[in-house]
């Protein structure tokens, strides 16, 4: 009796054991259970985050690469751009400097017609159209050596119209033809005031005034030209008719003193006594 009372007594104890040992086994598998859920959880979330990751990734290297190509492209459109308007300014350019070359082509064609044209009338003696058309001559396109011919040219046809000139108004003097010899004069001198004849034809130019009651003039004239370095015979000539100018205006000082100085520069010219007689007058009546 004992024995099965202990038999049902180790029964119970290992029933109660065993069931103790499924509770625990139902608690770890619960345990386990919640562990794996928990685990499978934390993998689906790296895995969800894994593929943003991706994505986000992806994303950023298409727009890496899409800025890349477009730096690449504007770089590469901005240098062509550079090129294009290069060459638009180069051919710009060549086109002005091919039209500047036409340009100064017909002008040396032109201003070579023109040379030749002008040398012709160098050629014909034609003095006058000759000074004339030297103006606009000069400024044409002309080589060194012809600018300096022309230019000798053009001198000599001045001193020789100015010459010419003067002479013709001393054909006039002679005829007393007073207004033609001060034209003439006059012309001969606008030609050129520096001409051998200058001197001469100023003098000469001083005494038509005179006759012709221009003695202001005539003075004007003959003031400066004594104070020249001229030739003695016209500076005698000159003072003698510019103190006779001074005495017909009235202006007897400074006729005394022409006088005085023409007696003392020249005491031997053939004015002496005239000038003497002249000084004696002007001191006794004024």
């Amino acid at each position: 009796m004992h024995e099965v009372d202990d038999e049902l007594r180790d029964i119970k104890r290992e029933i109660i054991e065993s069931r103790g040992l499924v509770i625990k086994t139902n608690n770890l598998t619960n345990a386990l259970s919640a562990d794996i859920k928990s685990i499978a959880k934390r993998q689906q979330g790296y895995e969800r985050r894994l593929a943003w990751n991706s994505a986000t990734a992806y994303v950023v290297f298409v727009i890496v690469v899409f800025l890349a190509l477009k730096f690449a492209v504007d770089a590469r459109v901005d240098a062509i751009d550079a090129t294009s308007k290069h060459l638009r300014d180069e051919n710009a350019r060549m086109k002005q400097d091919l039209e500047e070359a036409r340009a100064q082509l017909a002008a040396k064609t032109a201003a070579e017609l023109e040379a030749a044209k002008f040398y012709d009338l160098v050629r014909e003696g034609r003095r006058v159209d000759v000074i004339k058309g030297w103006d606009a001559m000069k400024n044409k396109p002309l080589t060194k050596s012809e600018a300096q011919f022309f230019a000798e040219k053009v001198n000599q046809a001045k001193v020789e119209q100015a010459t010419t000139l003067y002479l013709q108004g001393l054909d006039s003097e002679r005829l007393q033809r007073w207004q033609e010899a001060a034209a003439a004069f006059e012309e001969s001198l606008r030609y050129d005031e520096n001409a051998t004849v200058s001197p001469q034809a100023k003098l000469e130019l001083a005494q038509a005034y005179r006759k012709l009651h221009k003695q202001k003039e005539a003075v004007a004239l003959l003031a400066p030209l004594v104070e020249q370095p001229i030739d003695r015979e016209i500076l005698d000539d000159a003072l003698e008719l510019l103190a006779w100018c001074q005495t017909e205006m009235e202006s007897y000082n400074d006729a005394k003193n022409t006088w005085r100085t023409l007696l003392r520069k020249f005491p031997d010219s053939h004015f002496a006594p005239e000038a003497k007689l002249a000084l004696q007058t002007l001191m006794q009546n004024h």
